[in-house]
């Protein structure tokens, strides 16, 4: 399933843009300086912004951020009100998920939850 970038921009940020699904479901929210992959799903009020890339089958879901240099990859899950960010990477199966916080240098990756 792809996506696409809607016209309809954050209230609070006009750098970023909501996502529209191929199959017509709204996403969340990207700015075009991040890179997004067309397999990665970014949903409900989900932020991907500044260089942060999301590829792979990566999902980030709920108010979840991801910035910076960030990157989270492979079949990775951010959701809920977690933030990933600086040069932090989170990949392989991992999830990062509540009000958790992944930056700086940190890598989460395999199965881990944090």
């Amino acid at each position: 399933m792809s996506w696409k970038f809607t016209d309809q921009q954050h209230s609070d940020d006009p750098q970023l843009f909501r996502v529209l699904f191929d199959n017509g479901q709204l996403g969340g929210w990207v700015s075009k300086t991040a890179t997004v992959a067309q397999t990665a799903r970014v949903f409900d009020n989900a932020q991907v912004f500044g260089d942060a890339q999301v590829f792979g089958d990566a999902q980030v879901s709920g108010n979840a951020q991801v910035f910076g240099d960030a990157q989270v990859s492979g079949n990775a899950q951010v959701y809920g009100n977690a933030r990933v960010y600086g040069d932090a990477r989170v990949y392989g199966d991992a999830q990062v998920s509540g009000n958790a916080q992944v930056f700086g240098d940190a890598q989460v990756y395999g199965d881990a939850r944090v």
